[in-house]
């Protein structure tokens, strides 16, 4: 073996370095290495993401929590501090894609994961002064959107590690792992807010709780909803840092990746990942608060988190099983059960049944894991597929060539996508908030959500999945 050759190994068996070459295409190369080292800085991907969607989200809890330890904030003032981390973590998607390609897909996880540190410490240092104004909390909240930032640049990093034929369910693996944070933090918050054992580690004053349907008082350490991530974000960078690799593959200066902004399907793609994970963030963020105003009596409830926690856990069948049958088939589908699902929560919410209204919310949780992992299956497909065409009968070199121009594009245009998408986290509370304000209820906001729906259904079938579909995937 040459000294070269041997070096490019030693780079492939350790994390924390360079990789030089690397080529999952070559089924002697992905088993000999790349499968080893792909599924290591897979591990370790995960665990930043999931923490970034945890801090992002941490809002949709907190926010159901703060009325009941005595802020005096209204619906509307609750509504738009959930919707202030989706916006600005919308937003810092678009610099967090470049990102991988300017610094290296290991380097930005460790940077981005300790920019956590950031929202988590301030949040759990104003939280515990009643008399801390809305405006703190609003930039709390913002920061909290460097959280949002974290999934588009580990996915477009992952993207590069894993060949074709495994590309979609590893990015459902990966993005299924990040998602659970929204569920996890939900999940545990309200137990973590209880635990006194905590409160001394972290330190601080109890707070009085007091129940909404019972009125009956407890204490609790509403800072240890903060400052309880604080150790696990030190981990992951740590883990980053340690085990994790740059791919040489990965660079590419903000120029060249541009022109992924330009492409028509980066545009429909991200129409249709609106509704699927523009529909699982905007529905997460807002769950809590959406059941606190609807049915007051299972205000802050565990069960709300039931809902992100089921869609992050299918995100992984939405991939395999559009590998099996088409990203554009199981897409389709997907929007028509959500619409089905959404009429049947404005149905449960006119007879006030909240098992009902319950349920049908669990469904649409679980249809747009389902549409985030197919829709994620479609992207590099259509970007490869496209570039293919452009040079089909010119030989196989120039034919090489495309297929990594391709795949470069398709990274790109997964963290672009995912960037435009993340807006829905925005839009569905502040939807939310305008319908309440206006006519007392969500309704009017759910109705503009079916019309959507039919809209995305009209869209998959046009371009992806009719018999003369521009590419049918």
């Amino acid at each position: 073996m040459s000294a070269r050759g041997g070096a490019i190994e030693r780079e492939g068996i350790r994390g924390g370095g360079w990789i030089n070459e690397w080529n999952p295409e070559d089924e002697g190369f992905w088993e000999a290495k790349g499968r080893r080292v792909a599924r290591r800085n897979l591990v370790f991907s995960i665990f930043a993401e999931f923490l970034g969607f945890s801090v992002w989200q941490l809002f949709s809890i907190v926010a159901a929590l703060l009325p009941l330890i005595g802020f005096a904030f209204t619906a509307p003032q609750l509504f738009g501090l959930v919707a202030i981390p989706p916006l600005v973590g919308a937003t810092m998607r678009f610099p967090y894609t470049f990102a991988v390609g300017i610094f290296g897909g290991r380097n930005w996880t460790v940077i981005s994961a300790l920019l956590l540190l950031i929202p988590t410490v301030m949040l759990g240092i104003i939280i515990q002064n009643p008399e801390t104004p809305y405006w703190l909390f609003v930039v709390a909240a913002a920061l909290g959107g460097f959280g949002g930032g974290n999934f588009s640049s580990s996915m477009a990093n992952i993207g590069y590690f894993y060949p074709n034929d495994k590309k979609g369910t590893a990015l459902g693996i990966n993005a299924a792992g990040g998602n659970l944070g929204v569920g996890v933090v939900q999940l545990i918050v309200p137990f973590v807010v209880a635990s006194a054992a905590l409160g001394a580690v972290f330190g601080g004053a109890s707070q009085t709780r007091t129940d909404a349907a019972t009125g009956e008082t407890s204490q609790v350490f509403i800072q240890n909803a903060a400052f309880f991530w604080v150790p696990l974000i030190l981990l992951a960078a740590l883990g980053a840092f340690l085990f994790m690799n740059n791919l040489n593959v990965s660079q590419a200066s903000p120029r060249e990746q541009a022109p992924v902004a330009k492409r028509k399907h980066t545009w429909v793609m991200s129409y249709l990942y609106i509704g699927t994970f523009g529909s699982f963030i905007g529905y997460s963020a807002s769950f809590p608060v959406l059941i606190g105003n609807q049915f007051p009596e299972y205000a802050a409830t565990w069960m709300a988190a039931l809902g992100p926690i089921v869609g992050s856990l299918v995100r992984p069948f939405g991939g395999w099983l559009s590998d099996k049958l088409g990203g554009a088939r199981i897409t389709l589908w997907t929007f028509v059960v959500m619409i089905c699902a959404v009429l049947g929560v404005l149905y449960f919410l006119s007879v006030q049944s909240f098992a009902g209204f319950f349920l049908s919310f669990m469904l649409l949780f679980l249809t747009t894991g389902v549409g985030n992992g197919s829709t994620y299956r479609m992207i590099p497909f259509i970007f490869r597929t496209e570039r293919e065409r452009e040079v089909e009968g010119q030989g196989e070199g120039i034919l090489a060539e495309a297929r990594r121009r391709g795949l470069k594009e398709g990274a790109f245009a997964i963290g672009f996508i995912g960037a435009i998408a993340a807006y829905g986290g925005f839009v569905i509370p502040q939807a939310y908030k305008y319908s309440i304000g206006a006519t007392g209820g969500p309704q009017t906001a759910l109705t503009a959500f079916v019309a959507f729906y039919v809209t995305c259904v009209a869209v998959t079938w046009y371009f992806y999945f009719r018999k003369n579909a521009e590419i049918r995937c």
